[in-house]
């Protein structure tokens, strides 16, 4: 069997998990998460994660692999979808990627070697009382060409960029390597009004099933608000609901705009990459899925844009 993979991204909201199910009925396949916060065991509601009965018995990798609170980089990532793809290849089964955290997508299919640094807990704990503004002010110090590309609203990768800066100097630029299977990257395009549909459809499904509990569940389990809001707006405007600090209303405006400005930051990223097809219909992708799985292999790489480690 050639090694061959298929990588299904796109925005959130896109219907990428239900495609990917899908296609891996058709193709024989098996599905690898690659999605920054469903690592994590107890974010469910919040994520999107997919059920077991959405999963339609096609098995999934790196779902459910790690405590809150602990910390997971996207090394440990690359570690778990590496291991998973070889496993999928061992039962002659095509791996498929599934997922909108652009740099685990890309750590993957340009097996990216990924620097060793070590979480700086003191580190962590000061910079979890600054608020994300002054975060941003602090790296812009310590690594400007960073702070151009970072997501200044994201703690997690704030905090994460701060760290590296001061242990190393700055963010590297990531070494790329050739690996050793093929990707054909399929991305999820929508018209920006369905897109928008979607994502309030989402957002209001996730509160009607719970979402308030599960915040408050894992404040139960014993995490800071502050670690709560490291895992996005999904979880932030929620447990900022529980503390009294916004009304039911803005919760729910609050989620919608930044859900929205979210897609759209994740579409700048993927744009980037020339490599991905685009597609708005299942059955494009179908088609680009039949025609790259039936050609030779044609391994070759890219001399890809810059990335960063965060």
């Amino acid at each position: 069997m050639s090694r061959k993979t298929i990588v299904i991204l796109g925005p959130t909201a896109s219907g990428k998990s239900a495609l990917a199910v899908k296609i891996a009925k058709k193709i024989n396949g098996e599905i690898i998460s690659a999605d920054s916060r469903q690592v994590y065991k107890g974010l469910n509601i919040g994520t999107g994660k997919i059920t077991k009965k959405e999963m339609g018995g096609i098995p999934h990798y790196c779902l459910d692999i790690v405590s809150p609170k602990k910390i997971f980089t996207v090394a440990d990532f690359k570690k778990c979808a590496d291991e998973a793809i070889e496993k999928i290849f061992a039962r002659n089964k095509t791996p498929i990627i599934v997922g909108g955290t652009g740099l685990y997508i890309q750590a993957i299919v340009d097996n990216i070697v990924l620097p060793e640094v070590k979480p700086d807990w003191k580190l962590r704990k000061e910079l979890e009382k600054k608020t994300t503004e002054e975060m941003f002010a602090m790296l812009k110090k310590l690594d400007s060409e960073r702070a151009k590309k970072i997501d200044r609203k994201n703690p997690r990768r704030l905090i994460r960029a701060i760290e590296i800066a001061k242990i190393i100097g700055k963010v590297p630029n990531l070494d790329i390597q050739c690996p050793s299977w093929e990707a054909l990257q399929v991305g999820i395009k929508l018209p920006d009004e369905i897109l928008k549909e979607n994502i309030e459809k989402r957002i209001k499904k996730m509160l009607k099933n719970g979402l308030i509990a599960e915040t408050k569940k894992l404040k139960n389990s014993g995490l800071s608000w502050k670690r709560i809001y490291e895992f996005g707006f999904e979880y932030k405007y929620p447990a900022m609901f529980l503390q009294n600090k916004i009304s039911k209303d803005d919760m729910l405006s609050k989620m919608l705009i930044e859900n929205w400005q979210y897609a759209k930051r994740q579409m700048t990223w993927f744009k980037r990459d020339k490599r991905i097809k685009w597609i708005s219909k299942e059955k494009q992708a179908e088609k680009l899925i039949k025609y790259f799985l039936k050609q030779n292999p044609q391994l070759s790489c890219f001399d890809n844009t810059k990335l960063y480690l965060v």
